[in-house]
Protein backbone atom coordinates (compact mmCIF):
# COMPACT_ATOMS: atom_id res chain seq x y z
CA UNK A 1 0.00 0.00 0.00
CA UNK A 2 1.01 3.42 -0.35
CA UNK A 3 3.79 4.90 1.73
CA UNK A 4 4.72 8.05 2.58
CA UNK A 5 8.57 9.23 3.23
CA UNK A 6 9.27 10.91 6.52
CA UNK A 7 5.58 12.69 7.38
CA UNK A 8 5.26 14.89 10.15
CA UNK A 9 2.31 12.61 11.35
CA UNK A 10 1.25 9.20 11.54
CA UNK A 11 -2.17 8.72 12.06
CA UNK A 12 -3.18 5.60 14.04
CA UNK A 13 -6.80 4.13 14.07
CA UNK A 14 -7.26 0.53 15.73
CA UNK A 15 -10.28 -1.04 14.32
CA UNK A 16 -12.79 -3.75 14.89
CA UNK A 17 -15.46 -4.61 12.62
CA UNK A 18 -16.19 -1.23 11.41
CA UNK A 19 -16.06 -1.56 7.83
CA UNK A 20 -18.55 1.51 6.99
CA UNK A 21 -16.64 3.94 9.40
CA UNK A 22 -13.76 3.38 8.19
CA UNK A 23 -14.52 3.86 4.93
CA UNK A 24 -15.78 7.45 6.49
CA UNK A 25 -13.07 7.95 8.64
CA UNK A 26 -10.41 7.11 5.22
CA UNK A 27 -12.37 9.18 2.87
CA UNK A 28 -12.34 12.11 5.04
CA UNK A 29 -8.33 11.84 5.25
CA UNK A 30 -8.24 11.44 1.90
CA UNK A 31 -9.74 15.11 1.54
CA UNK A 32 -6.94 16.71 3.47
CA UNK A 33 -6.09 20.07 2.33
CA UNK A 34 -2.58 19.24 4.24
CA UNK A 35 -0.94 15.96 3.03
CA UNK A 36 1.19 15.59 5.63
CA UNK A 37 0.41 12.09 7.02
CA UNK A 38 0.65 8.68 7.00
CA UNK A 39 -2.46 5.97 8.06
CA UNK A 40 -1.99 3.37 10.32
CA UNK A 41 -4.68 0.98 10.25
CA UNK A 42 -4.62 -1.94 12.86
CA UNK A 43 -7.44 -4.71 12.44
CA UNK A 44 -7.76 -5.79 16.10
CA UNK A 45 -8.89 -9.66 15.14
CA UNK A 46 -12.06 -8.56 13.29
CA UNK A 47 -14.29 -11.09 11.70
CA UNK A 48 -15.34 -8.47 9.40
CA UNK A 49 -11.80 -6.88 8.40
CA UNK A 50 -11.55 -3.57 6.52
CA UNK A 51 -8.56 -4.34 4.43
CA UNK A 52 -10.06 -4.13 1.17
CA UNK A 53 -11.46 -0.82 1.83
CA UNK A 54 -8.16 0.27 3.20
CA UNK A 55 -6.52 -0.85 -0.16
CA UNK A 56 -9.33 1.16 -2.46
CA UNK A 57 -8.12 4.11 -0.80
CA UNK A 58 -4.29 3.08 -1.07
CA UNK A 59 -4.76 3.05 -4.85
CA UNK A 60 -6.25 6.89 -4.90
CA UNK A 61 -3.12 8.15 -3.00
CA UNK A 62 -3.71 8.23 0.80
CA UNK A 63 -0.57 6.84 2.31
CA UNK A 64 -2.00 3.88 3.95
CA UNK A 65 -0.56 0.89 5.81
CA UNK A 66 -2.86 -2.04 6.83
CA UNK A 67 -2.40 -4.64 9.92
CA UNK A 68 -4.21 -7.29 10.72
CA UNK A 69 -3.12 -9.19 14.37
CA UNK A 70 -5.37 -11.13 16.65
CA UNK A 71 -7.58 -9.46 19.26
CA UNK A 72 -6.01 -7.88 22.14
CA UNK A 73 -7.46 -4.44 22.68
CA UNK A 74 -7.58 -1.29 21.22
CA UNK A 75 -4.40 0.05 23.57
CA UNK A 76 -2.56 -2.78 22.40
CA UNK A 77 -3.58 -2.26 18.94
CA UNK A 78 -2.70 1.69 19.10
CA UNK A 79 0.85 0.15 20.11
CA UNK A 80 1.30 -1.98 17.46
CA UNK A 81 0.70 0.71 15.44
CA UNK A 82 2.86 3.04 17.28
CA UNK A 83 6.06 0.72 16.63
CA UNK A 84 5.30 0.81 13.19
CA UNK A 85 4.68 4.36 12.29
CA UNK A 86 7.49 6.66 11.11
CA UNK A 87 5.83 10.11 12.09
CA UNK A 88 7.46 12.89 14.09
CA UNK A 89 3.89 13.14 15.75
CA UNK A 90 1.10 10.44 16.78
CA UNK A 91 -2.04 11.49 16.16
CA UNK A 92 -4.95 9.09 17.22
CA UNK A 93 -8.69 8.85 16.15
CA UNK A 94 -11.36 6.51 16.99
CA UNK A 95 -12.58 4.57 14.01
CA UNK A 96 -16.25 6.30 14.32
CA UNK A 97 -14.89 9.83 13.35
CA UNK A 98 -14.91 12.00 10.17
CA UNK A 99 -12.20 14.48 9.64
CA UNK A 100 -13.07 17.96 8.51
CA UNK A 101 -10.95 18.80 5.72
CA UNK A 102 -9.02 21.03 7.07
CA UNK A 103 -7.94 19.51 10.00
CA UNK A 104 -3.45 19.01 9.28
CA UNK A 105 -3.85 22.40 8.38
CA UNK A 106 -5.14 24.13 11.34
CA UNK A 107 -3.00 21.38 13.60
CA UNK A 108 0.22 22.30 11.81
CA UNK A 109 -0.63 26.29 12.13
CA UNK A 110 -1.44 25.56 16.10
CA UNK A 111 1.65 23.57 16.81
CA UNK A 112 3.90 25.76 14.93
CA UNK A 113 2.79 28.75 16.83
CA UNK A 114 3.33 26.44 19.98
CA UNK A 115 6.42 24.68 20.14
CA UNK A 116 6.62 24.05 23.42
CA UNK A 117 3.25 21.75 23.25
CA UNK A 118 4.06 18.28 23.51
CA UNK A 119 0.58 16.72 23.79
CA UNK A 120 -2.61 17.89 22.70
CA UNK A 121 -6.67 16.98 22.78
CA UNK A 122 -9.26 18.37 20.22
CA UNK A 123 -12.89 18.79 20.70
CA UNK A 124 -15.99 16.72 18.73
CA UNK A 125 -18.86 17.84 16.72
CA UNK A 126 -21.71 16.17 15.24
CA UNK A 127 -21.77 16.71 11.36
CA UNK A 128 -25.14 17.81 9.93
CA UNK A 129 -25.16 13.81 8.12
CA UNK A 130 -25.66 12.42 11.59
CA UNK A 131 -28.85 10.73 12.98
CA UNK A 132 -31.09 12.75 15.17
CA UNK A 133 -29.93 10.26 17.79
CA UNK A 134 -26.35 10.65 17.24
CA UNK A 135 -26.72 14.43 17.39
CA UNK A 136 -28.85 14.19 20.74
CA UNK A 137 -26.20 11.67 22.22
CA UNK A 138 -23.45 14.42 20.88
CA UNK A 139 -25.06 16.75 23.07
CA UNK A 140 -25.19 14.95 26.59
CA UNK A 141 -21.26 13.97 25.95
CA UNK A 142 -19.89 17.99 25.53
CA UNK A 143 -22.73 19.99 26.68
CA UNK A 144 -21.43 22.14 30.06
CA UNK A 145 -24.54 21.19 31.72
CA UNK A 146 -23.82 17.52 31.68
CA UNK A 147 -20.14 17.33 31.75
CA UNK A 148 -19.02 20.28 33.25
CA UNK A 149 -17.66 21.00 29.84
CA UNK A 150 -14.41 18.49 30.57
CA UNK A 151 -14.40 17.10 26.74
CA UNK A 152 -13.27 20.75 25.84
CA UNK A 153 -15.70 22.66 26.35
CA UNK A 154 -15.30 27.44 26.29
CA UNK A 155 -16.21 26.66 30.30
CA UNK A 156 -14.59 23.85 32.37
CA UNK A 157 -14.56 22.64 35.61
CA UNK A 158 -11.88 20.63 35.24
CA UNK A 159 -8.32 20.71 33.41
CA UNK A 160 -8.41 19.39 30.01
CA UNK A 161 -7.64 16.09 29.30
CA UNK A 162 -7.20 14.66 25.54
CA UNK A 163 -8.93 11.80 24.68
CA UNK A 164 -8.07 9.11 21.48
CA UNK A 165 -10.82 10.22 19.53
CA UNK A 166 -8.95 13.44 19.19
CA UNK A 167 -5.69 13.12 20.56
CA UNK A 168 -1.81 13.44 19.74
CA UNK A 169 1.74 13.43 21.15
CA UNK A 170 5.03 13.79 19.66
CA UNK A 171 7.44 10.59 19.44
CA UNK A 172 9.66 11.92 22.12
CA UNK A 173 6.50 11.80 24.39
CA UNK A 174 5.88 8.19 23.54
CA UNK A 175 9.86 7.34 23.87
CA UNK A 176 9.68 8.67 27.33
CA UNK A 177 6.55 7.70 28.52
CA UNK A 178 5.91 4.47 26.71
CA UNK A 179 2.42 3.32 25.17
CA UNK A 180 -1.22 2.92 26.06
CA UNK A 181 -1.73 0.48 29.09
CA UNK A 182 -5.23 -2.00 28.17
CA UNK A 183 -7.69 -0.56 30.91
CA UNK A 184 -10.79 1.47 30.29
CA UNK A 185 -9.85 5.36 29.79
CA UNK A 186 -6.90 4.17 29.20
CA UNK A 187 -6.76 7.73 27.67
CA UNK A 188 -6.87 9.74 30.64
CA UNK A 189 -4.52 7.43 31.72
CA UNK A 190 -1.92 8.28 29.27
CA UNK A 191 -3.09 11.54 29.40
CA UNK A 192 -2.16 12.04 33.29
CA UNK A 193 1.24 9.94 32.70
CA UNK A 194 2.30 12.67 30.42
CA UNK A 195 1.45 15.24 32.45
CA UNK A 196 3.22 14.06 35.65
CA UNK A 197 6.50 13.26 33.63
CA UNK A 198 6.59 16.99 32.45
CA UNK A 199 5.32 17.56 29.05
CA UNK A 200 2.70 20.28 27.98
CA UNK A 201 -1.03 19.05 27.31
CA UNK A 202 -3.11 21.73 25.29
CA UNK A 203 -6.54 22.20 24.05
CA UNK A 204 -6.45 22.83 20.42
CA UNK A 205 -10.24 23.76 19.80
CA UNK A 206 -10.13 24.53 16.15
CA UNK A 207 -9.04 21.19 15.15
CA UNK A 208 -12.26 19.52 15.96
CA UNK A 209 -13.65 16.10 14.66
CA UNK A 210 -16.63 14.84 13.71
CA UNK A 211 -17.55 12.08 16.00
CA UNK A 212 -20.66 9.45 15.40
CA UNK A 213 -20.22 7.95 18.64
CA UNK A 214 -23.12 5.33 19.57
CA UNK A 215 -26.03 5.09 16.83
CA UNK A 216 -28.58 3.76 19.64
CA UNK A 217 -29.09 4.78 23.56
CA UNK A 218 -29.09 0.87 24.54
CA UNK A 219 -25.13 0.97 23.12
CA UNK A 220 -25.01 4.43 25.15
CA UNK A 221 -26.01 3.20 28.03
CA UNK A 222 -23.54 0.78 28.17
CA UNK A 223 -20.80 3.23 27.59
CA UNK A 224 -20.86 5.43 30.00
CA UNK A 225 -21.62 3.21 32.58
CA UNK A 226 -17.71 1.79 31.79
CA UNK A 227 -16.96 5.30 31.60
CA UNK A 228 -18.23 5.96 35.71
CA UNK A 229 -16.53 2.43 37.12
CA UNK A 230 -13.20 3.47 35.25
CA UNK A 231 -13.12 6.76 36.94
CA UNK A 232 -12.91 4.55 40.10
CA UNK A 233 -9.80 2.81 38.79
CA UNK A 234 -8.25 6.25 37.56
CA UNK A 235 -8.66 7.05 41.49
CA UNK A 236 -6.64 4.18 42.63
CA UNK A 237 -3.99 4.53 39.90
CA UNK A 238 -3.73 8.34 40.73
CA UNK A 239 -5.32 9.31 44.24
CA UNK A 240 -5.31 13.09 43.53
CA UNK A 241 -7.50 12.73 39.98
CA UNK A 242 -10.52 12.34 41.46
CA UNK A 243 -12.26 15.86 41.23
CA UNK A 244 -16.09 17.41 42.32
CA UNK A 245 -16.81 17.36 39.08
CA UNK A 246 -16.36 13.36 38.15
CA UNK A 247 -19.29 13.37 41.36
CA UNK A 248 -21.64 15.04 39.93
CA UNK A 249 -23.09 12.00 37.87
CA UNK A 250 -23.44 10.38 41.34
CA UNK A 251 -25.32 13.02 42.82
CA UNK A 252 -27.92 13.38 40.04
CA UNK A 253 -28.69 9.95 40.57
CA UNK A 254 -29.11 9.72 44.51
CA UNK A 255 -30.87 13.33 43.96
CA UNK A 256 -33.18 12.31 41.98
CA UNK A 257 -34.24 9.08 43.26
CA UNK A 258 -34.74 11.13 46.91
CA UNK A 259 -36.47 13.86 44.78
CA UNK A 260 -38.93 11.31 42.82
CA UNK A 261 -39.34 9.28 46.04
CA UNK A 262 -39.92 13.18 47.80
CA UNK A 263 -42.52 13.71 45.01
CA UNK A 264 -44.67 10.63 45.33
CA UNK A 265 -44.91 10.27 48.83
CA UNK A 266 -45.00 13.41 50.28
CA UNK A 267 -45.46 16.42 47.93
CA UNK A 268 -45.11 17.02 43.82
CA UNK A 269 -43.36 20.02 44.30
CA UNK A 270 -40.56 18.12 45.25
CA UNK A 271 -39.79 17.35 42.12
CA UNK A 272 -39.64 20.77 40.58
CA UNK A 273 -35.74 21.26 40.85
CA UNK A 274 -35.78 17.91 38.78
CA UNK A 275 -38.09 19.46 35.92
CA UNK A 276 -36.38 22.30 35.89
CA UNK A 277 -32.73 21.15 35.26
CA UNK A 278 -34.36 18.84 32.52
CA UNK A 279 -35.76 21.63 31.28
CA UNK A 280 -32.53 23.75 30.87
CA UNK A 281 -31.13 20.70 28.79
CA UNK A 282 -34.13 20.94 26.29
CA UNK A 283 -33.60 24.53 25.98
CA UNK A 284 -30.01 24.52 26.00
CA UNK A 285 -30.07 21.86 23.15
CA UNK A 286 -32.84 23.85 20.86
CA UNK A 287 -30.70 26.78 20.97
CA UNK A 288 -27.40 24.77 20.17
CA UNK A 289 -28.72 22.58 17.78
CA UNK A 290 -31.98 24.42 16.64
CA UNK A 291 -33.79 21.27 16.25
CA UNK A 292 -36.86 19.86 18.24
CA UNK A 293 -36.63 16.69 17.98
CA UNK A 294 -32.80 16.78 18.50
CA UNK A 295 -33.83 18.91 21.63
CA UNK A 296 -36.31 16.22 22.64
CA UNK A 297 -33.66 13.17 22.40
CA UNK A 298 -31.37 15.19 24.33
CA UNK A 299 -33.10 15.21 27.40
CA UNK A 300 -33.22 11.21 27.63
CA UNK A 301 -29.78 11.21 26.38
CA UNK A 302 -28.56 13.55 29.01
CA UNK A 303 -30.61 11.16 31.66
CA UNK A 304 -28.75 7.81 30.38
CA UNK A 305 -25.21 9.99 30.25
CA UNK A 306 -25.49 10.69 34.11
CA UNK A 307 -27.56 8.09 35.32
CA UNK A 308 -25.34 5.56 33.33
CA UNK A 309 -22.10 6.73 34.92
CA UNK A 310 -23.18 7.39 37.98
CA UNK A 311 -24.53 4.16 38.72
CA UNK A 312 -21.26 2.53 36.92
CA UNK A 313 -18.75 4.91 39.45
CA UNK A 314 -21.33 4.21 42.50
CA UNK A 315 -21.28 0.22 41.96
CA UNK A 316 -17.10 0.82 41.08
CA UNK A 317 -16.73 2.81 44.32
CA UNK A 318 -18.37 0.56 46.94
CA UNK A 319 -16.72 -2.84 45.55
CA UNK A 320 -12.81 -1.55 44.85
CA UNK A 321 -13.13 1.79 47.79
CA UNK A 322 -15.58 0.68 50.49
CA UNK A 323 -15.52 -3.49 50.04
CA UNK A 324 -11.85 -3.26 48.62
CA UNK A 325 -13.25 -6.46 47.08
CA UNK A 326 -11.19 -7.72 43.75
CA UNK A 327 -8.20 -7.60 42.54
CA UNK A 328 -5.89 -4.48 43.29
CA UNK A 329 -5.94 -2.97 39.81
CA UNK A 330 -2.85 -0.98 39.95
CA UNK A 331 -1.21 -4.25 40.02
CA UNK A 332 -3.27 -6.01 37.60
CA UNK A 333 -2.71 -3.02 35.19
CA UNK A 334 0.78 -3.43 35.28
CA UNK A 335 0.07 -7.35 34.60
CA UNK A 336 -1.92 -6.44 31.62
CA UNK A 337 0.71 -4.40 29.80
CA UNK A 338 2.67 -2.32 32.03
CA UNK A 339 4.23 0.95 30.63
Amino acid sequence: MSIMNDPRFSVIVPVYNRISEVHDLLESLSEQTLKCFEVIIVEDGSTEPCREIAKSHAITGLPVKYFYKENEGRSIARNYGIERSSGQWLIFFDSDCVIPPDYFAILSRELDANPELQCFGGPDAAHESFSTTQKAINYSMTSFLTTGGIRGGKVSLEKFTPRTFNMGFSREVYERVGGFREMFSEDIDMSTRIRQAGFSIGLVRPAFVYHKRRVDMRKFMRQVYVFGMSRITLKLLYPDSLKAVHLLPSAFVVGSLILIILGIFVSWLWLLPLAAYLLAIFITALISTRSLIIAAKAVPASIIQLGGYGCGFIKAFIKNIVLRRGRNIADEIEIRKGK
